[in-house]
C-alpha cells in the first residue's frame, strides 16, 4: 500500500481540552489522560501503511514534545478559530497531498482500519467522511489530493459534512469510530483496547 496521505490531527491546549470527560481520572490527571489519547491517536497513524506523515495542529508545548517523539511534525494553530479553521490549515500546509483529518480522541484505533478506511476514500476520489458510532459526529474526514477538505466538525456534522457533498463511510470500523468524549465513552473504548499511553494513565484511576 502506497503511503501517500497526510493525517491532520488538531490538540486543544491540555488545560481546556475534553471538559465532558471531567471526573474519568482524578483531576490532576486529565491534562495526562487527553495527551495520552492524542499520543494513542498519532502513534495509530502513523503506524498506518497509507499514512506518509502525520502533522498536529497545536499550541501545547507538551502536545508538541510528544508528537515530535512520536515521529509525528507539529503547526501552531495560527487561525486560533476553533477546530475547522486549525484543520483547514493544516490540509493547506500538505501541498496538494491527499489529507484525512482524525480527531485526537481515538485511543482505540486501529491502523488497519484506518488503512480500510483510506483505501476506500481514494477509490472513491471524493471527500468522505466516518461517523462515529452514534451517528451524528464525525471521527475522520478525507479528501483526495487538491480536494479542499472543506470541515464541518462540531455538533451535528455527520449531517453537516454530508450536506457539503462528502460521502459517508458506515463500516464496521469499531475502533476508529469509538471517539472519547464522555467517562462511558472511555469505558466503551476500554472495552475496545486502548493504546498504551491512555492505558497506563488508566491504571492510575482510582
Amino acid at each position: 500500500m502506497l503511503s501517500t496521505w497526510v493525517a491532520v490531527v488538531p490538540v486543544k491546549p491540555l488545560g481546556a481540552a475534553k471538559t465532558r470527560l471531567r471526573g474519568a481520572v482524578p483531576r490532576p490527571s486529565h491534562p495526562g489522560l487527553v495527551l495520552a489519547m492524542a499520543r494513542d491517536t498519532v502513534a495509530a497513524a502513523l503506524a498506518c501503511p497509507a499514512v506518509a506523515r502525520v502533522v498536529a495542529v497545536c499550541d501545547d508545548p507538551l502536545v508538541r514534545a510528544a508528537v515530535t517523539a512520536a515521529g509525528a511534525t507539529w503547526l501552531p494553530d495560527t487561525p486560533a478559530a476553533g477546530l475547522n479553521a486549525a484543520l483547514a490549515f493544516g490540509a493547506r500546509a500538505a501541498g496538494g497531498a491527499p489529507v484525512v483529518a482524525l480527531t485526537a480522541d481515538l485511543p482505540a484505533m486501529r491502523p488497519a482500519d484506518l488503512a480500510v478506511v483510506l483505501a476506500e476514500a481514494a477509490r472513491l476520489a471524493r471527500r468522505a467522511f466516518v461517523p462515529d458510532l452514534e451517528g451524528s459526529g464525525t471521527v475522520l474526514l478525507a479528501a483526495p489530493a487538491g480536494v479542499a477538505l472543506d470541515p464541518h466538525f462540531g455538533p451535528g456534522s455527520a449531517a453537516a459534512h454530508l450536506r457539503s457533498g462528502a460521502v459517508r463511510l458506515d463500516g464496521d470500523w469499531p475502533s476508529l469510530r469509538r471517539d472519547v468524549d464522555t467517562a462511558a465513552d472511555l469505558d466503551a473504548a476500554a472495552d475496545l483496547g486502548l493504546g498504551p499511553h491512555t492505558g497506563e494513565v488508566l491504571c492510575t484511576r482510582a
